[in-house]
């Protein structure tokens, strides 16, 4: 391949340079530009150094990681710091499968991201194996188990059109990842059109219909004891403010699920915050004569693992029709949550306000309050306050699978919608810090970006540290070594007595970061706010390393 390239870029006779041709590589770079894409994740690839060559001369940013996992996760946290498609430029074979568990996590959560594959040549496709480097037999089927939409770009002109659909299914609720590949020799191959830039991408938002949004009124407004359960397709909808206008209007209580931190106010008299996984929650739910659950499929998180029962009525608001009804019998209304919640908030009669919902919240919150002094956690409720207070209310967070993002899930206060982002989608390893990593490509100087991991789902990003230093990344890594796999240790010692396999061999992380030029300090639960504010307000990249071995609070959900 190095000959091609060398074509392409080569002198004629007396030295002058010969004329750089546009190629299908030019057109997927063009097309990116004109849907209005400003930066673009990655890690090169033989087959992809056609989109490379192309991307050298544009004017489109590169975010380049060491790992096609991590960078699927900084794509993610890209679009969830601005609520835009999230490039992603992934290599054939071994590249494409890799990326596969970001994909996942992306596509469990909602996150738009536009996945741009390369392929072996066109004569390695649907046929014999012709023994390409990274060939697969379908490539494409194997990515296509997990994305929204998969397809391939078998010629250059097809190019822009793909990409632009692509764009427009990720951006249409549900949101999601998307996947076009081109083959090697199609990036390759030379063009002769105008450049791309009348090229547009409309997502289709799913209204609802008149006659369910009367039903749901109705309904409502003869509640006595309504209550709204909000879930992340209302942040992802920028349903906020008709959720609270919503409630007010009905003095109904809002519960939020983990994936909608910060939709609505924390401190509300009306808010039951997020404890999803306290059976007292659970109830609270459950006691709703009609229960509003808007952008959320009631899954296993949602429902404190499946142990939810309603005994009234129940009106779900999702934009996925396949999670309409999938756990809970309803009135189910297939629409995004903003045209939803504002119709209904016209539509619902406003009532005085009593203190009576007030009340029942504060109580709710005073029992969970009281379950938990009972169980001598007063070290890990610090952790997260410490966390809190020293985090700025706009700086958004990341959270691996670890036993202090367990607690975030319910006790954090994100205060800006989505400025809380976690891997409880999929519930993969590795998450935070990549995922952090893309926020702050997203928001360069603007504010900080904090990550947060256990020690061991930090060895998944350890490469990353790389990244951070080359792009000078704003982000600040907060790894809790707490020397295993802290909430595997808990689950295992509770179900059978005894741990195997969780407790892990671990690197010195500070002397690590260190050499890799990366600032870092050691910290306890006791100085947790002042190291980590630190950290937060220094320029570049920053690594804290907590060493506690924090606990889970008892589970509610099992028997007994």
């Amino acid at each position: 391949m190095v000959g091609v390239f060398a074509v392409r870029q080569g002198r004629s006779g007396g030295g002058r340079a010969r004329r750089v041709m546009r190629t299908g590589g030019s057109l997927v770079v063009e097309s990116l530009a004109a849907l209005g894409a400003d930066a673009v994740f990655g890690e090169p690839g033989q087959h992809a150094l056609g989109i490379f060559q192309a991307l050298a001369g544009s004017g489109l940013r590169y975010a380049g990681f060491r790992t096609e996992l991590n960078a699927g996760f900084a794509a993610a946290g890209f679009a969830c710091a601005t609520g835009r498609p999230a490039p992603l430029l992934v290599s054939t074979g071994p590249g494409a499968l890799i990326s596969l568990a970001a994909l996942q996590e992306a596509a469990s959560a909602s996150i738009p991201v536009v996945v741009i594959g390369s392929q072996v040549p066109s004569a390695g496709l649907g046929g014999p194996r012709r023994g390409f480097l990274h060939e697969l037999p379908d490539q494409r089927a194997c990515v296509a188990q997990v994305v929204k939409s998969a397809e391939t770009a078998r010629h250059p002109s097809q190019i822009p059109s793909a990409i632009a659909r692509a764009w427009e299914v990720a951006l249409t609720p549900p949101h999601g990842p998307v996947y076009v590949e081109i083959p090697q020799d199609v990036l390759l191959a030379e063009v002769d059109v105008p450049p791309v830039t009348g090229l547009t991408a409309t997502p289709q938002l799913p209204a609802p219909r008149p006659e369910l949004i009367r039903a749901a009124a109705a309904d409502l407004d003869r509640a006595q004891r309504p209550v709204i359960l909000a879930g992340g397709g209302v942040v992802r909808a920028g349903a906020e403010n008709a959720l609270l206008e919503l409630a007010e209007k009905l003095r109904a209580p809002v519960a939020t699920t983990f994936g909608a931190k910060g939709a609505f106010p924390w401190l509300h008299p009306l808010s039951a915050q997020s404890w999803m996984e306290d059976q007292h929650t659970t109830d609270f739910l459950a006691d709703a004569d009609v229960l509003l659950v808007v952008g959320s499929g009631l899954g296993e998180l949602s429902s404190n693992y499946h142990t939810f029962r309603p005994r009234g009525r129940v009106i779900q608001v999702e934009a996925d029709p396949g999670k309409l009804e999938a756990n809970v019998p309803a009135l189910g209304v297939h629409a995004d949550a903003r045209l939803a919640l504002e119709e209904l908030a016209s539509a619902v009669s406003a009532r005085e306000p009593d203190g009576a919902a007030e009340a029942r919240v504060g109580e709710l919150l005073t029992k969970i309050r009281h379950r938990l002094d009972g169980q001598d956690l007063g070290t890990e409720r610090a952790l997260v306050e410490a966390i809190r207070a020293a985090l700025p209310d706009d700086a958004p967070s990341f959270w691996d699978m670890t036993i202090l993002a367990y607690w975030a899930w319910s006790a954090f206060d994100a205060r800006v919608p989505g400025a809380m982002q976690s891997a409880q989608g999929a519930g993969g390893l590795g998450y935070g810090f990549p995922a952090a990593l893309g926020a702050a490509v997203a928001l360069g100087d603007q504010r900080p970006v904090l990550a947060v991991s256990g020690d061991g789902g930090a060895m998944y990003g350890i490469s990353e540290l790389a990244t951070a230093r080359q792009l000078g990344s704003n982000a600040t890594w907060l790894i809790v070594d707490d020397g295993g796999y802290g909430i595997l240790r808990e689950y295992m010692t509770d179900a059978f007595g005894a741990t195997f396999g969780t407790e892990l061999a671990r690197p010195d992380f500070v002397a690590l970061a260190q050499s890799f030029g990366v600032p870092a300090r050691r910290s306890t639960p006791e100085d947790l706010e002042r190291d980590l504010a630190a950290a937060l307000a220094e320029p570049g990249p920053n690594v804290v390393v907590l060493q506690a071995n924090p606990r889970m609070f008892a589970p509610t959900h099992l028997p007994g």
